[in-house]
């Protein structure tokens, strides 16, 4: 525990020096994979999550990818899609839940390698065509990360010739039985996705299960239900009112960008408690 919290240390003074490269070590050093539903892979790069969602036992081995994680996580998706699905397939499209430097990192490399379409709510449009640039990050908003969020990667991208709107109706290609939810408030076009069938949520950063602000909980995993990352949250009273409305929706499993799945009873659970501190977000 000593060696641990000598480790911390060290890093909590490199990480407002290294800024976003440390984050990319981290995520290099430690990306893993699991199957937390028999259709959904959740793919860990420290930091951040993304998802593999498609059953990798049926016969057409369909799936989409959900965010790209960091850019140095190209490899390690490309891997992972040849192991659970097979050496030459692709999905059928990439779906970001924002345009975050932490969840569009591959997307450009991804899309060009698959040849696939990227979908993205129309609010984001902005932030993937090169036209609009996120805020930087509030160091003022929390511990060692929110210190070192003016260092991320704030400008947009552009991938204006992969990029597609999401269907008004709500569904999503490749994705049957679930459907895309607008939970405003980290950025204007944030999106959720829900599956009904499975009462299965991937949250985005709507609601996150560790202090996305402390470098302490980015590396232990250590479990504390939150809201979006404060230091890159642009409208906290649209983000209280989605995660409000996902709380509605009774998930079963409780999939986040950042931190560990939540499921069935720790999830009310863990809900109720968020809902006690939505009054005294920022």
């Amino acid at each position: 525990m000593y060696y641990l919290s000598t480790v911390i240390c060290y890093l909590k003074m490199e990480v407002l020096i290294l800024g976003n490269k440390l984050l990319e070590i981290l995520s290099f050093m430690t990306a893993s994979a699991e199957q937390v539903t028999p259709e959904v892979t959740l793919l860990d790069f420290a930091a951040v999550n993304a998802f593999l969602v498609g059953d990798p036992l049926s016969d057409g081995k369909e799936f989409v990818l959900v965010d790209t994680g960091l850019e140095n996580s190209y490899d390690f998706i490309l891997e992972t899609v040849k192991k659970y699905y097979g050496r030459d397939t692709k999905p059928q499209c990439i779906v970001l839940t924002h345009g975050h430097f932490d969840h569009v990192g591959s997307v450009i490399k991804l899309s060009e390698h698959w040849n696939v379409p990227v979908y993205v709510h129309e609010l984001e449009l902005p932030y993937v065509t090169g036209k609009m640039d996120y805020p930087l990050g509030n160091p003022n908003q929390g511990e060692e990360i929110a210190q070192m969020s003016p260092s991320f990667p704030h400008t947009g991208i552009d991938i204006s010739h992969r990029v597609v709107i999401l269907p008004q109706d709500g569904k999503i290609p490749g994705m049957p039985g679930w459907r895309w939810i607008h939970t405003p408030g980290h950025t204007r076009g944030h999106i959720s996705l829900f599956k009904e069938l499975d009462r299965v949520l991937i949250a985005g950063d709507a609601i996150s299960t560790i202090k996305q602000e402390s470098m302490w909980s980015v590396i232990t995993k250590k479990e504390e239900i939150s809201g979006p990352p404060n230091y890159m949250t642009e409208d906290w009273g649209k983000a209280k009112e989605s995660i409000m409305y996902l709380k509605s929706l009774e998930p079963a499993i409780l999939l986040p960008s950042h931190g560990k799945p939540l499921r069935n009873l720790k999830i009310k659970e863990q809900l109720d408690v968020l809902m006690s501190k939505v009054d005294k977000m920022p």
